[in-house]
């Protein structure tokens, strides 16, 4: 899909409301709130009508700060335009803080919120002077992903960044945790309400009453202070003789003051401007223009009640009702837009339901056609809906759905559309396609089908017969429901706005049935309609042939058909980059880089690694704009590459490259990627703990997709328990995900049975049982022959090597070899290190006797295979850690076969080498303070580490020495000479 255009910010929602003139002073309010701003957040949460956008305006008048304020709706309730109107109200005080954020948010595949939050707190950073960021009516937000995203960013917020949110009620935010550090300062009802001597300033210098002392305090009294009640009651004795007479009568349940004193206040107002209150107040924000419009509709100066309208003139009334204090809030400076208080808009709306409840309706149509007319698609819907005139939202809707997709604002249209009646969507086959979409892409495959047929019904309504008399739906079978491609003549009751769409409706179904099919696991449906996609959509629709030859690969890459998969995505991301949709096309190479790596092509992957980072940099050059998406991710895959080759170092650069880039800049699975890139880096280095702490990150951070999930991270986790010795937990993972030796394979769960075949070895090793070892070979010897039909190198030899080493722990060294010398032939073209180097010491041993087997076989100089080997193990056993060599350097006196086949089985060679899970350096640390009395927490102060961490290495002491205490433990680790 294209890129969707910069966000469309209405400037209303970012002018800093202007301090009144008469405004009450509030000194004790002020100076609380500038005590604060040195803290992260101050929270001023009361009801409506406490004063608290008033009170806000007017400290940011004399703070002495730079403020960006942003005046919040229900609306933003969506992540992204959350986002978008968040970095547009930083950019009025650092206009270029956020560059390029905007058009991320809108592109195709927008990043996770917290990744958009991380590169704009990073240039926030560089801002020196301290400021501060107004949310005003942060409680109009209801969507926990926008609480998540602000969690964040007060979790992260920098020193000179301070927070002001104005709400009703208690945000979904950590509040409890931001009291305890004492990073949050509260205003609450309490704190708002007028006191005795404020209320009698308001009510004097604001609404120019002159009132008795008592008569003062006893409206104070009654209304508790709260400010609202204390304006209405004001406008209400305004012309009165009689007002101590009125605050006396002013009594009852606090419940039934609000709607008395709005009937008071209605009721002495002209009727004009009565109307004018009751009917405009169905708008969230008012100009002249758009009220006009709403007030009459252009062609007389009465309404039906015969109420006269001065047209053009709505502009004046709204300045006078400012000016009169009416509740109406300027939104900018110029005095074109305002907005009533919310309360009062609540108030006058639910009033004007009550007395002319025939006009509501209309007064929304107004509004909406007023929004069509000027560009806001949005707010068109929005009054139309509220009008239920649904065949008017559902043509709205229909026209805007294509630039809402590109703009992936899913969750705005997914609501548009359930708001609408099903009998106005299933008229319309474009709309129900569109909903269809919208589901698919939401994640909701409820209600797909369903929508597809609707829309199918229509089309086979509207179908020709082909050339030989057959409808097109016969040419498959009936589970297909492929539509028809010759569309005729319409039915009366079918409705269509976007003919555009209609003309297109044929492949769009068949695109979406096998997205749908492929989201449900069925990989035959999934190839027949992403084909049948492909006979309909025309040759030049690079956009949605590319779509469909994609979901085709993806199907065979499902399926473990890794070079069909690889030729059909190939082919599609090269359609989608002719559409110019280069982020998906970046995307894609993502998936074309992981089926490389499956089959073992380590150097084809870097490759597409580096056409991807070419393709970047080409549409954005260093300096022009900001990283396309994907940048990221390249950096990641190059990360893993490297660190297969055992290039450490260049392995962690390029994923601080990729950190650097931004998280926005990679797609949404980046951040998961990112942490398990990054752990396997830390169990290559061994550090086990660190790891496993990152894959854990990467588990919550999971973001699900249509690539095939071949690496579960839980797998991931359990193969590093094996290297931690925690054999139980592993095992309770593999039973968990219902995994056993002898249960049905495929390639979704390949990597699943690899890491179960690794725990049954671990098993055997620990129970020294002959049984579990020949399950775990019969498991590795059926994938085996799975890996290799598919022609899938990667776990070729993985597979093999694991099978050298069961042979190896078992003496039985000829068996070891074989596999071992397959695996290396596989390897070394590529340059495989660590899947060799991470089996640890016994692997060591076994690399040691199969050089030496390969150099006595060999016939000189010119055996080109053998010297290949040769300097290929070479590598590998130098790239063993220290301790292994060390360990290798003893092996290499053991002069013989036999000798070494002892080594491998004897508990009590020294060196440790019959230990198939060596011990750690932090566990040969805590192991020699085990010969100390010092307990478990002494130890733990000792190295400077958890006292949980000493537990868990202990564990895994116990667990690698075969013993169930300190001192067994000490007693076998003095017999193999670690101690």
């Amino acid at each position: 899909m294209a890129r969707a255009t910069a966000l469309n910010v209405l400037a209303t929602k970012l002018f800093v409301p202007p301090a009144r003139v008469n405004l009450v002073l509030r000194p004790r309010l002020l100076d609380r709130l500038q005590q604060s701003a040195d803290g992260r957040l101050t929270l001023i949460c009361a009801p409506a009508g406490f004063g608290k956008t008033t009170l806000v305006s007017a400290w940011v008048a004399r703070c002495g700060r730079p403020v960006a304020w942003l005046s919040l709706d229900e609306a933003d309730s969506d992540p992204a335009r959350f986002l978008g109107y968040l970095v547009a109200a930083l950019q009025t005080i650092a206009p270029a803080i956020g560059a390029g954020v905007v058009d991320v948010l809108q592109s195709p595949q927008p990043p996770p919120a917290e990744a958009v939050l991380t590169a704009l707190l990073n240039q926030i950073t560089s801002i020196s002077e301290r400021f501060v960021l107004v949310l005003d009516d942060y409680h109009l937000i209801d969507a926990a992903p926008v609480d998540a995203a602000l969690g964040f960013l007060l979790e992260h917020l920098p020193p000179q960044m301070h927070i002001v949110i104005t709400t009703r009620e208690d945000p979904q935010l950590p509040l409890a945790r931001l009291r305890v550090r004492n990073q949050m300062a509260e205003l609450r009802a309490a704190d708002l309400r007028f006191t005795p001597a404020e209320a009698a300033a308001f009510l004097s210098q604001v609404m120019d009453l002159e009132l008795a002392a008592e008569d003062v305090a006893a409206l104070e009294s009654r209304t508790e202070g709260w400010i609202a009640g204390l304006q209405l009651a004001a406008l209400s004795m305004r012309g009165r003789d009689d007002m101590g007479q009125f605050v006396r009568a002013f009594a009852g349940d606090n419940r039934y003051i609000a709607d008395y004193l709005v009937e008071e206040v209605l009721r002495r107002q002209p009727e004009s401007t009565k109307q004018f209150l009751l009917r405009t107040s169905i708008l969230g924000r008012l100009c002249g223009p758009l009220c006009d419009a709403v007030l009459d509709d252009g062609r007389t100066t009465k309404d039906e009640s015969g109420t006269s309208f001065a047209l053009g003139r709505s502009s004046f009334v709204l300045e006078e009702l400012e000016r009169g204090n009416f509740f109406v809030v300027p939104l900018d400076d110029t005095r074109q837009w305002y907005r009533y208080h919310h309360l009062f808009a609540e108030v006058l709306a639910a009033q004007l339901r009550a007395e002319q409840p025939d006009l509501v309706s209309t007064l929304h149509r107004r509004a909406s056609a007023w929004y069509e007319q000027h560009g806001s698609a949005a707010d068109a819907i929005h009054h139309a809906l509220a009008a239920q005139d649904f065949a008017r939202a559902a043509d709205l809707v229909e026209l805007a759905v294509p630039a809402m997709s590109r703009a992936r604002r899913e969750s705005t249209v997914l609501g548009w559309l359930q708001a609408l009646p099903d009998e106005a969507v299933r008229v319309r086959p474009v709309l129900s396609v569109y909903y269809a979409g919208t589901l698919l892409q939401s994640g909701e495959i409820k209600g797909v089908e369903a929508r597809l047929r609707d829309a199918e019904r229509w089309l086979e309504a509207c179908s020709a017969p082909t050339g030989d008399g057959r409808a097109m739906t016969d040419d498959m079978d009936e589970r297909s429901h492929a539509p028809p491609r010759h569309l005729g003549s319409r039915p009366p009751e079918m409705v269509v706005v976007d003919e555009d769409g209609f003309r297109r409706l044929p492949g769009w179904i068949g695109i979406y049935r096998a997205g749908q099919a492929l989201a449900l696991g069925d990989v035959p449906a999934t190839v027949a309609y992403a084909r049948r996609a492909l006979d309909i959509v025309p040759a030049d629709d690079h956009l949605w042939r590319g779509a469909a030859a994609a979901i085709l690969g993806l199907a065979s890459w499902t399926s473990g058909d890794l070079e069909a998969a690889h030729q059909s995505y190939a082919d599609g991301m090269d359609h989608l980059q002719q559409a110019g949709n280069i982020s998906d096309a970046v995307g894609g190479l993502i998936a074309l880089a992981d089926i490389r790596i499956a089959q073992g092509r380590l150097h084809d992957a870097m490759r597409v690694y580096e056409r991807g980072l070419q393709l970047v940099t080409a549409q954005h050059p260093a300096g022009a704009r900001p990283a396309l998406r994907g940048t990221a991710d390249m950096y990641v895959g190059m990360s893993e590459l490297e660190r297969e080759r055992n290039n450490l170092h260049a392995a962690t650069q390029h994923l601080l490259s990729s950190q650097a880039l931004g998280e926005h800049t990679g797609f949404p699975q980046n951040q998961y990627r990112w942490r398990v890139a990054m752990a396997r880096i830390r169990e290559a280095e061994g550090d086990l703990d660190s790891a496993l702490g990152l894959l854990q990150e990467a588990e919550r951070r999971y973001v699900s997709d249509f690539f095939p999930n071949v690496r579960p991270v839980a797998a991931l986790k359990a193969r590093v328990w094996l290297d931690q010795g925690r054999l139980g937990e592993a095992l309770d993972w593999a039973r968990a995900q219902g995994l056993s030796a002898q249960g049905d394979l495929s390639y979704l769960r390949e990597f699943e049975h690899i890491t179960l075949a690794r725990a049954l070895l671990a098993r055997a090793q620990s129970e020294r049982g002959d049984r579990t070892v020949r399950e775990a070979v019969g498991l590795l010897e059926r994938l085996l022959r799975a890996a290799e039909a598919g022609e899938r190198a990667r776990s070729v030899i993985e597979i093999l090597v694991l099978l050298s080493l069961a042979h190896g722990a078992q003496g039985a060294l000829p068996a070891a070899l074989a596999p071992l010398e397959r695996a290396l032939a596989l390897a070394e073209p590529e340059g495989y290190v660590r899947i060799f180097v991470d089996e640890g010491r016994l692997m060591q041993l076994l690399l040691a006797d199969c050089r030496s087997q390969i150099a006595r076989g060999s016939h000189g100089a010119g055996d080109r295979h053998a010297n290949k080997l040769l300097a290929s193990i070479d590598r590998l056993l130098a790239a063993f850690p220290e301790t292994d060599k060390q360990t290798s350097e003893q092996g290499d006196k053991l002069k013989d076969r036999a000798s070494i086949s002892a080594a491998l089985l004897s508990p009590g060679l020294p060196g440790s080498l019959s230990l198939i899970e060596p011990l750690s350096d932090r566990e040969l640390a805590v192991l020699r303070l085990f010969k100390t009395e010092l307990s478990g927490p002494e130890i733990a102060q000792t190295l400077v580490i958890a006292l949980s961490t000493v537990r868990t290495h202990t564990k895994s002491i116990y667990s690698k020495l075969g013993v169930n205490s300190r001192r067994a433990a000490v007693k076998r680790a003095a017999e193999l000479g670690l101690i």
